[in-house]
C-alpha cells in the first residue's frame, strides 16, 4: 500500500514518526513517502527537516493519506490551496488517517461533515470550530467512520495506526508489531484518559 504523509512547517514530530515507525517497518505491505504543498524541505520546531515531494504528485490519491497535526495547522487551515488539495486527495484515497490537530485540516475540507472524529484534547475546542458539521467525540482515543480514522493528540497516532493494522491484518498482527517496538498499545479506541483533564 502506498502511504502519503502530508508535511507542513511546524508539524508535530511524533504525529508523523509514530505511525512511520509502525508502517515503515512493514516494508512488504507499506511504502511511505513524504509530501508537502510545494515539494520543498519542511522543518519543525524540534529541529526536524524532511525533504518532500510535491503534494500534487498524488492528486489521484494514495492507499493511505496521513495528515499530522502540530502548531502549523493553525496557519494551514486558512491556506485555501492546501485545503483544496487535501480534499481532492482525501476523496480519492482508500483510507485517510489524521493525528492530533490534523483533523482540523481534514474537517476544513468538508469531507468529515456528518462523520465521527476526534482530535487533541488540549486543542479540541479550536479544532471543532473548523468543522461544525462533524460529529466530534471528545472522549475517543481514535475514531473510525467509513475510510476515515482520526486520533487524539501526538502518541494517540500510534494507537490509531495499530488499530488500523488490527482492522487490516488482524488483532494479533497488530499486537505483535506493538511488542516489536516495545509499545504499550491502548487498544480501546473509545477511552482517552486525557479527555478528563
Amino acid at each position: 500500500m502506498r502511504v502519503g504523509i502530508l508535511l507542513f512547517e511546524d508539524f508535530e514530530t511524533l504525529d508523523v514518526f509514530g505511525p512511520v515507525e509502525i508502517l515503515g517497518r512493514l516494508k512488504e505491505y507499506y511504502q511511505v513517502d513524504f509530501y508537502s504543498e510545494l515539494g520543498e524541505t519542511v522543518n519543525n520546531s524540534h529541529g526536524v527537516s524532511i525533504d518532500t515531494k510535491k503534494l500534487e504528485d498524488i492528486s489521484d490519491g494514495v492507499d493511505i493519506f496521513l495528515i499530522p497535526g502540530g502548531s502549523g495547522t493553525r496557519k494551514e487551515v486558512n491556506n485555501k490551496n492546501l485545503i483544496d488539495i487535501i480534499k481532492q486527495i482525501a476523496e480519492l484515497s482508500k483510507y485517510v488517517l489524521t493525528v492530533c490537530t490534523g483533523s482540523a485540516l481534514l474537517a476544513k475540507t468538508g469531507v468529515l461533515d456528518n462523520k465521527f472524529a476526534t482530535s487533541n484534547k488540549r486543542a479540541f475546542d479550536w479544532v471543532t470550530t473548523n468543522g461544525e458539521k462533524v460529529k466530534w467525540i471528545r472522549k475517543a482515543r481514535w475514531t473510525i467512520d467509513d475510510k476515515f480514522y482520526t486520533s487524539s493528540g501526538v502518541s494517540a497516532g500510534m494507537d490509531m495506526t495499530l488499530g488500523f493494522l488490527s482492522d487490516t491484518h488482524g488483532l494479533e498482527f497488530a499486537r505483535k508489531v506493538a511488542f516489536q517496538i516495545e509499545y504499550n498499545w491502548q487498544e480501546d479506541k473509545n477511552n482517552d484518559k486525557f479527555s478528563e483533564q
